[in-house]
C-alpha cells in the first residue's frame, strides 16, 4: 500500500534582515556661515541618522566653522557620502566620513628610547587604544625585542646623512605597502625631511620633551635643571617642516624641585611624553583633531 502524500504549503519567502546599524563619524570644516549645523543634521536625519554626538566650533580669527557628528545608520555609507558631497558644494566644505570604531593602521617609528614605544603597544593591546599597529620602524636595533615580544613586525631602516633620501623612499614603500594611515614618532631622534612632512601632512604625530616652545637641542632636561625649573612637560603636535613648530595637540606638565636631579627630571619627564602621546594619538584616532592653519581644533 502506497503512504498517502501530505500536501504542504509553499514557504514563504522570509524578509531580509535589516543591516547592522554603522556607527559612523563626520567631521568637516568650512566658511563660517549661518545654517550650517541645521544643514548638516538635517542631511543626516533624513536619512534616519541617529545623531549620538555633535561638537562644533566658530573660529572669528580665521573664520572658519568645524564640526564632528557622530552618527548610526542602516543606510548604505555611499548614499551618505552622495548627499554630503552635495553640501559641500554648496558650503564649501572639507570633510571625512569615517567608521567610528575602526582602528587606525598605524606605524611606529623610534630609535632608542622605549618608554613611548611599550606603553602606545600596551594601549593598544590591553587599553583599547584604537590603533592597529601594523609595523614599528627604528633607525637602530635597540628595540627589536619590544616589538617583537608584542608579536609586531620590526624594520630597521638605518639613516645617515648620505643615506636619509633612500631611507625616506623605503619608508613610504612600507606606508604604501602596509596601508599606514598614521605614523607616530616615539620618540623617533631624526628629522623628517621637508617632502616626507609634506606627503604625510596631518596624519605623523610627534612627541617633543619639553612644554613648547621651551629648551631646545641637545639635553633639555640638563637645561631645565640648568635654570631651576619648577615645572617641566611635554608637547605632541603634528609634523610639519618647522621643526617643532607643527599644530600641538596636547601638552601636559608635572611638578618639578629643587632636589631633583637630572636624572630625576628625565624620569618624570618622560612619564609626562607618555601620557601626552597616548592621549594625542586616541584622539587622532577617534577623529577628534581638526586642522586650523597652525592650530589645531580638539573635540575632546
Amino acid at each position: 500500500m502506497t503512504a498517502p502524500v501530505t500536501a504542504t504549503a509553499p514557504a514563504t519567502p522570509s524578509a531580509p534582515s535589516p543591516a547592522a546599524p554603522a556607527h559612523l563619524v563626520l567631521t568637516l570644516s568650512c566658511p563660517d556661515r549661518p545654517g550650517i549645523v541645521h544643514a548638516v543634521t538635517g542631511a543626516l536625519a533624513r536619512r534616519g541618522g541617529n545623531i549620538t554626538e555633535s561638537s562644533q566650533f566658530g573660529d572669528e580669527e580665521s573664520g572658519l566653522f568645524f564640526m564632528r557628528v557622530a552618527v548610526l545608520t542602516r543606510v548604505p555609507r555611499s548614499e551618505m557620502e552622495a548627499d554630503l558631497a552635495e553640501l559641500a558644494e554648496v558650503y564649501s566644505m572639507q570633510w571625512e566620513l569615517n567608521e567610528a570604531d575602526r582602528p587606525l593602521r598605524t606605524l611606529i617609528m623610534v630609535s632608542k628610547d622605549a618608554h613611548c614605544l611599550t606603553d602606545l603597544l600596551f594601549r593598544a593591546r590591553s587599553q583599547g587604544l584604537p590603533i592597529d599597529v601594523v609595523g614599528v620602524v627604528g633607525n637602530h636595533e635597540d628595540l627589536r625585542p619590544v616589538a617583537e615580544f608584542y608579536g609586531v613586525p620590526f624594520h630597521c631602516i638605518p639613516v645617515t646623512k648620505d643615506t636619509k633620501a633612500e631611507a625616506e623612499a623605503e619608508l613610504l614603500g612600507l606606508v604604501d605597502e602596509l596601508g599606514v594611515e598614521l605614523v607616530v614618532l616615539a620618540r623617533y631622534m631624526q628629522i623628517l625631511s621637508e617632502s616626507l612632512c609634506e606627503k604625510l601632512r596631518g596624519n605623523v604625530i610627534n612627541i617633543h620633551h619639553s612644554f613648547l616652545p621651551s629648551f631646545k637641542g641637545a639635553k633639555p632636561y640638563h637645561q631645565a635643571h640648568a635654570r631651576g625649573v619648577k615645572l617641566i612637560g611635554a608637547t605632541a603636535h603634528y609634523v610639519t617642516a618647522d621643526l617643532d613648530e607643527g599644530p600641538i595637540i596636547e601638552q601636559d606638565v608635572t611638578r618639578a624641585s629643587h632636589a631633583d636631579s637630572p636624572v630625576v627630571l628625565q624620569r618624570k619627564g618622560q612619564d609626562v611624553e607618555r601620557r601626552v602621546l597616548a592621549q594625542a594619538v586616541k584622539w587622532h584616532a577617534e577623529h577628534r583633531v581638526l586642522l586650523n592653519g597652525n592650530r589645531t581644533v580638539v573635540f575632546a
